[in-house]
């Protein structure tokens, strides 16, 4: 009876799915873990369901006009933190249908969960963090007092001024004053970090951050906000980051620190903090 149930909410949610772009191993995958998840799911097992995931960037440039895509055969840093935080939500809210997922995931993935074409996509995670926080799914940790001693004055512009990096804007000229105007919402902002030399096994980073907390590596890149996310994970010699990796090709736990991990790039400045709400 329960694998009748289960397939028949595949088939419920059909009509949606027509609008997404995915394979049936996705959403077999997706619907497994939330007829699994409990209303007091934690994060950190979920996003280790996907260690060893290859690293594949720009999965989510494939169609024209914009759908939303589902892909957990391949994950980059930004659709592990997107999936894993959907999967979340749902679970402690005791949503476990593949509409359900779909639904959560888009809200999260798209400015007010409205798709309209690339331009309502959050592109830069700031946003991201801005939009979701403000329809209560995460939360951003601001106290304006240690480990959070660095400000981040957010100056986006790399989007508009690198067109010719995105196969969207290359296609559809018209798109980037749209994202340059995005960016000069953004620009001026300012977030409260953990600055890099702070992020040690310390007990007050331990009582901060908590297993399962998104981790947003800011940066000085001119142009970008975010050089890269993942989770925080608590081990004996201190920090860790879940993640996909680039240099692992993969969804790892870094061995390494994070405190290790940061000294050896000098544009990662430090660490902003973004919990999943309950």
């Amino acid at each position: 009876m329960r694998r009748i149930l289960f397939y028949l909410l595949l088939i419920v949610s059909g009509q949606l799915s027509a609008q997404v772009t995915y394979q049936r191993a996705d959403s077999l995958e997706l619907c497994q873990l939330l007829q699994q998840a409990t209303l007091q799911q934690d994060v950190l097992s979920l996003a280790r369901h996907f260690l060893g995931r290859p690293y594949v960037p720009h999965t989510l440039e494939v169609n024209d006009p914009e759908q939303l895509v589902v892909n957990t055969r391949q994950l980059d840093c930004t659709t592990l933190v997107e999936t894993v935080t959907a999967l979340t939500l749902c679970a402690r809210r005791g949503q476990h249908t593949w509409t359900d997922y779909l639904n959560m995931l888009r809200t999260l993935r798209y400015r007010q969960g409205k798709i309209d074409d690339y331009t309502s996509r959050l592109h830069y995670f700031t946003d991201w963090i801005d939009d979701n926080s403000a329809m209560k799914f995460v939360s951003e940790i601001q106290q304006p007092r240690p480990p959070f001693t660095a400000v981040q004055r957010v100056a986006v512009d790399y989007m508009s001024q690198h067109p010719q990096s995105y196969r969207a804007l290359k296609e559809h000229p018209k798109f980037v004053s749209v994202i340059s105007q995005q960016e000069k919402a953004l620009t001026g902002r300012s977030y409260r970090y953990i600055p890099k030399r702070a992020v040690r096994n310390t007990r007050l980073l331990r009582q901060t951050i908590h297993d399962g907390d998104i981790i947003a590596i800011t940066c000085n890149k001119k142009g970008l906000d975010i050089a890269h996310l993942g989770f925080a994970v608590w081990r004996k010699d201190g920090l860790h980051l879940l993640n996909a990796s680039q240099l692992h090709k993969k969804v790892v736990e870094e061995p390494m620190t994070l405190y290790a991990y940061l000294q050896k790039h000098p544009s990662h400045m430090g660490i902003r903090v973004i919990r999943i709400k309950n």
